[in-house]
């Protein structure tokens, strides 16, 4: 009863529907600042790339953004390990989606133009509870990598 009142409230405000417990695309925001976070220090590229992922992956406007990463940040500030966020992703996702979102995860860490050893690791667990081979990991992150220095090629050539 509360949560429709609470719905019927949000839709009066013109805002989106609640974010229903369990919902997969929390779990995966959780993941992406978990892997932000790794490095020590959460750099405003990194945001800014995982926002523009998640909008155009999921096909969302700024609102309803806004409260998924909210409720991303908040799950994810109450979470101790991996474990439960890919529990979740793996028993909703297909294999192909989760080595999709393993892509996600690298262009994250590329965000900022520095790769370093702690992110390969959080990275490298991830896909393991994923059940995203080491191949498959690997893969992803070289096709993120070049793709990231063949723009930076041709913006570098657009500007000679």
């Amino acid at each position: 009863m509360l949560e429709r009142f609470q719905a019927f409230l949000e839709s009066l405000a013109g805002s989106a529907a609640p974010i229903k417990k369990g919902d997969p695309r929390v779990a995966v925001i959780a993941l992406c600042l978990q892997v932000m976070e790794a490095d020590g220090t959460i750099l405003a590229a990194e945001r800014r790339k995982m926002r523009e992922i998640i909008k155009d992956h999921y096909k969302l406007d700024d609102a309803r953004l806004n409260k998924l990463v909210e409720a991303g940040e908040t799950a994810e500030s109450e979470a101790i390990d991996f474990y439960k966020f890919t529990t979740e992703i793996k028993r909703e996702l297909s294999e192909e989606q989760r080595i999709e979102l393993i892509g996600m995860l690298w262009e994250i860490v590329y965000a900022d133009g520095i790769r370093n050893e702690i992110e390969d690791h959080v990275i490298w667990r991830i896909a393991d509870l994923l059940g995203v081979s080491g191949r498959d990991r690997i893969l992803k992150r070289q096709e993120v990598a070049a793709r990231i220095d063949a723009k930076e090629k041709n913006d570098t050539q657009q500007e000679d």
